[in-house]
C-alpha cells in the first residue's frame, strides 16, 4: 500500500464532510494567539463525534426548523379562533338623506308646519359609528390541517435525526482514516529506523572487512532517500489534523491528539435478518412513509373542503350615536345597527370535473402513486445495500485474516534476511525486498481494517442500529 493511496483515502473522506459545516463561533482574540501554546486535545471518537454535533451549522438550523414545526403543531387548533375586528368612524353626511325629507314633508302635512329639507346645524351632519365584528369559518377540512401539523413535525423529527446521523457517520469515517494516516506515519518511521540500523551495521561490517565501502555507501543511500517522503507524510499529517480540528468547531491551530485504534472487531450478521428486521427503522425509509402520509391528509382535506359544505358564524355589533353633540350613552341617542347570522356555503365550481380543483385532487393522488412506487424502489435498494455491505464486511474480514498470517511470513522471512544482512551474507537489496514485502502486508491489514470499521459504520447507518 503506498503513501499516496493513503492520503488520497483522508482527502476522500474529507470531501466527503463537506456536508457537514461543524465550525465553532468565533473566539478571543487572546485566545487565537495562545492556542499553539496550550497543551494538545486528546479526542476520542465519541469525544470528536460530540464536538461536531454541538458545533455543527446544519444541525442549528435542523433545531430552528424542528422548533417552528413544533411550535406550529402545539397550536394548530388557532384555527378555531375566531377573526375579531374592532373599528370606530366618525362621519359627516354632505346632503340631507332624501328619506329624511319625505318624512318631514309627511309631518308637515299634518301638522301644517314647513317641511325640513336641510340641517339645522352643524352638529346634525355628524355621526359616530363603531363596530365589533366576531366571525369564524368552519370545514371539516380544518381537522385535517391539525392532523398535518403533527405528521409536518413528526417529518421535522425525522430530518433532524438524519441529519445528527450523517454527522455522525461521516466524522467517525474522518477519525479512522485519520487513525490510518498516523499508523501509516508510524510504519515509516519504523521502517526509516530499520534503514538507519542497516547503515551502522554495514559501517561495522565495513570496518570488520565483511563488506566493501559501497555496501556502507548503498546503505546510507537507502536512509537519506526515506527522509523526504516521512518529511511530507508528517505535514499531510499535521494539515489534515488541523482540517479535522476545524470542522469540529476547534480554533485553527488547536493541536490534537487521537486516541483510539484501528483493529476491528468482527460481527457476524445475516443480511435478510438484517433487512427484514431493520428496514422500517431506517431513517430515508421512515421520511417517505411519513411524507406520503403528508399527501394522504392532504388529499382527506381537499375533498373534505371539496364535498362538505362551510359553516360561517358571525356576529357583528355596530353602536351609532346620531347627535355627537348629546349624551353619547343615551338610549334615545344611539342604537346598535349590528347582527348576527350564520351562512352555509357550498362551491358548486369545485365539482366541476375540469375545474382547478379537482384537477389538483387528481393531481394529488397521482403523487401519492409516485411516492409509494418510490418507496417500493427504496425498499429494494436497502435490501441490496444491506447484503453489499455484509458480503464487503466478510470479504474484509477474509482479508484481514490472510493478511495476519501475510505478516508472520513475512516478519520472519524479514528477520532471517537481516540476520544474514547481519553476518554479511545477504545483500542490502535483499534486506530491502523483504522490508518492502512486510510494510506492504502491515499497510494492507491496516487499510483493510479501515475498509471493514468503515463497511461497519455505513451498515449501521443502513439499518439505523449499533450492531457492536
Amino acid at each position: 500500500m503506498k503513501i499516496r493511496y493513503l492520503k488520497r483515502t483522508l482527502f476522500y473522506a474529507l470531501i466527503a464532510a463537506c456536508c457537514i459545516p461543524a465550525m465553532a463561533e468565533e473566539n478571543a482574540a487572546a485566545e487565537k494567539q495562545n492556542v499553539k501554546a496550550t497543551k494538545p486535545l486528546t479526542l476520542t471518537i465519541d469525544d470528536a463525534v460530540d464536538y461536531a454535533i454541538t458545533n455543527s451549522k446544519s444541525l442549528k438550523s435542523a433545531v430552528i426548523d424542528l422548533e417552528i414545526k413544533k411550535r406550529a403543531k402545539q397550536y394548530s387548533w388557532n384555527v378555531f379562533i375566531p377573526t375579531v375586528n374592532a373599528t370606530g368612524t366618525m362621519s359627516r353626511a354632505s346632503e340631507y338623506p332624501m328619506s329624511s325629507a319625505a318624512m318631514s314633508q309627511i309631518a308637515a302635512a299634518v301638522t301644517g308646519q314647513p317641511p325640513k329639507t336641510d340641517y339645522d346645524k352643524e352638529s346634525e351632519r355628524w355621526s359616530a359609528v363603531g363596530n365589533l365584528s366576531f366571525q369564524l369559518n368552519l370545514n371539516l377540512a380544518l381537522i385535517d390541517s391539525i392532523r398535518a401539523s403533527r405528521a409536518s413535525y413528526e417529518s421535522g423529527q425525522i430530518s433532524w435525526e438524519q441529519t445528527s446521523k450523517e454527522t455522525e457517520l461521516n466524522i467517525r469515517k474522518m477519525f479512522y482514516a485519520l487513525l490510518l494516516l498516523q499508523e501509516n506515519f508510524k510504519l515509516q518511521n519504523v521502517i526509516m529506523q530499520n534503514a538507519k540500523d542497516r547503515w551502522d551495521q554495514a559501517a561495522i561490517n565495513y570496518r570488520n572487512g565483511l563488506v566493501p565501502q559501497l555496501s556502507v555507501l548503498k546503505a546510507q543511500v537507502d536512509y537519506e532517500n526515506k527522509k523526504p517522503a516521512i518529511l511530507e507524510l508528517q505535514q499531510s499529517l499535521k494539515q489534515q489534523k488541523d482540517t479535522f480540528a476545524f470542522l469540529l468547531g476547534l480554533p485553527y491551530g488547536r493541536e490534537i491528539e487521537l486516541a483510539g485504534s484501528i483493529s476491528a472487531k468482527f460481527i457476524k450478521v445475516d443480511p435478510t435478518e438484517l433487512y427484514n428486521r431493520y428496514v422500517s427503522k431506517r431513517l430515508d425509509v421512515q421520511a417517505l412513509q411519513k411524507n406520503i402520509e403528508l399527501l394522504k391528509i392532504q388529499l382527506s382535506a381537499s375533498r373534505l373542503s371539496t364535498y362538505t359544505p362551510s359553516l360561517s358564524l358571525s356576529y357583528n355589533w355596530q353602536p351609532v350615536v346620531s347627535d355627537v353633540t348629546s349624551n353619547w350613552f343615551d338610549g334615545d341617542n344611539n342604537f346598535d345597527n349590528g347582527s348576527l347570522s350564520l351562512t352555509v356555503a357550498f362551491n358548486i365550481s369545485n365539482l366541476f370535473p375540469f375545474g382547478s380543483n379537482m384537477q389538483g385532487i387528481k393531481d394529488t393522488k397521482q403523487n401519492i402513486e409516485k411516492a409509494e412506487i418510490g418507496l417500493s424502489q427504496l425498499l429494494q435498494n436497502s435490501e441490496i445495500e444491506i447484503h453489499t455491505l455484509v458480503d464487503k464486511l466478510n470479504k474484509s474480514q477474509a482479508t484481514i485474516e490472510a493478511d495476519g498470517m501475510n505478516i508472520e511470513l513475512a516478519q520472519k522471512a524479514y528477520d532471517m534476511t537481516m540476520s544474514a544482512y547481519t553476518n554479511g551474507t545477504q545483500e542490502l537489496l535483499d534486506v530491502r525486498d523483504a522490508e518492502n514485502s512486510l510494510s506492504q502486508a502491515k499497510l494492507g491489514l491496516l487499510n483493510e481494517q479501515y475498509n471493514y470499521l468503515s463497511a461497519l459504520l455505513d451498515l449501521e447507518y443502513a439499518v439505523n442500529t449499533k450492531l457492536r
